[in-house]
């Protein structure tokens, strides 16, 4: 006995889709397949830390970017007091927007200027306003400078993590972020 379509007659089944080409070359691909000193470069734009871009370079390929991020998430965790120094000698203090007033340019560039002086480096912060900025630098203005070594690792971390994040989802190199042009240059 044979049955006809299960289908009333009134309706048509919809053909499946056909199958969507996926990209074969993303920028993890060419991350991944990059020269090491190529990787190591912009790894160091991300995170100044020689120690952190060797690591994180040298574990390449990576399947995901979330193998990615992970690896610079535990690289960034085992840095030295050293490391740790070298990549927060590196940070510059935010690029404010110009139409930004002259008093907030004022008000965290005194911020600034007396959280290097107690702590010896620039302050670092994953933050994406101004205000939160602000608030954060006069709070950890309070911290002794072993529980600020600290703060500014994990911080460090943050910012590596975002960096990194952005340059291999294609929104520029890692030096996109608060801290304004990479590093050294």
């Amino acid at each position: 006995m044979t049955r006809g379509s299960p289908l009333p007659a009134h309706r048509v089944a919809i053909p499946a889709l056909p199958e969507q080409p996926t990209p074969t070359y993303t920028r993890l691909t060419a991350f991944n397949a990059a020269s090491p000193a190529e990787a190591y470069a912009l790894l160091l734009t991300c995170l100044h830390s020689e120690t952190w871009a060797a690591r994180v370079a040298t574990h390449r390929p990576y399947p995901t970017l979330e193998a990615l991020l992970a690896a610079g998430d535990e690289a960034a965790y085992d840095l030295t007091r050293g490391d740790l120094a070298e990549a927060l000698a590196a940070e510059k203090m935010p690029q404010l927007p110009p139409e930004t007033y002259v008093a907030a340019h004022m008000a965290l560039s005194a911020a600034h200027a007396a959280y290097e002086s107690k702590f010896g480096h620039s302050f670092v912060i994953a933050a994406e306003t101004i205000d939160h900025t602000l608030e954060a630098i006069r709070s950890r203005l309070l911290n002794d400078p072993e529980d600020e070594r600290v703060l500014a690792a994990d911080e460090l971390r943050k910012l590596a993590k975002q960096r990194l994040s952005s340059a291999v989802r294609g929104a520029g190199n890692c030096a996109t972020s608060h801290n304004g042009a990479a590093p050294g240059t």
